[in-house]
């Protein structure tokens, strides 16, 4: 299932209020803090504690893949 852009659009990072890149609709990521945050059954889970820190190299993966 895919995240409607309406809804991407105010979903925001609960760390920073910053907007999250869509990446495949696998997971919504902040390339500013390099946080990855789970897609779970179609809904977004923006739990702080739910999300991953990601490493330089993952980071640059990940963009590449969220603007393809």
């Amino acid at each position: 299932m895919a995240i409607d852009q309406t809804l991407l659009s105010i979903l925001a990072c609960p760390v920073d209020k910053g907007p999250l890149l869509l990446v495949e609709g696998e997971l919504l990521y902040n390339p500013r803090l390099q946080r990855a945050y789970p897609i779970e059954n179609g809904i977004p889970v923006l739990l702080v504690d739910e999300a991953r820190d990601v490493e330089q190299a993952e980071h640059e993966t990940i963009v590449a893949r969220a603007q393809s």
